[in-house]
């Protein structure tokens, strides 16, 4: 059994004062009017929120945006996170990220090759001149030194 503040008698009809209604009515406008209050004080506080994120100019300045950020909300809060779409996505997303750090990668060792084949040249077209002036020495007459 529950007693409310002003209630009397012990729950039977027959022992229920006219006053003990004026209490059960005075409480329920009572709740009436908290629940009012708490309605108004939420809506203060979605107004505040809207006020300080400024949805409306943010819509109006960039609405693709807006609408792209709708979409990603409505897909997490629909239960698309942990789905494979999702797994497919990351995964091109991680690969789209990591591209030009490949391709930086890629171009050094080019470019490192290059310098070696330009170095090797270099180094390889030394001795065959040499080797050209050895033969014409050999060809005059003088030894040349032995290669080991």
């Amino acid at each position: 059994m529950t007693n409310y503040p002003g209630a009397s008698g012990n729950g039977n009809p027959s022992s229920r004062e006219h006053g003990s209604d004026a209490g059960f009515g005075q409480r329920v406008d009572q709740i009436g009017s908290e629940a009012q209050q708490l309605w108004s004080d939420a809506r203060g506080a979605v107004d505040d929120l809207g006020q300080t994120l400024d949805l409306r100019g943010r819509v109006e300045r960039n609405p693709y945006g807006m609408m792209a950020a709708a979409l990603g909300v409505g897909y997490v809060l629909g239960g698309g996170l942990f789905t494979p779409l999702t797994a497919r996505i990351l995964k091109l997303g991680v690969r789209l990220a990591a591209l030009p750090f490949v391709k930086d990668e890629l171009l050094g060792m080019a470019e490192t090759a290059f310098q070696g084949y330009q170095t090797g040249r270099s180094v390889v077209g030394s001795p065959a001149r040499e080797g050209s002036a050895s033969a014409d020495a050999s060809a005059a007459g003088t030894p040349r030194p032995p290669s080991y």
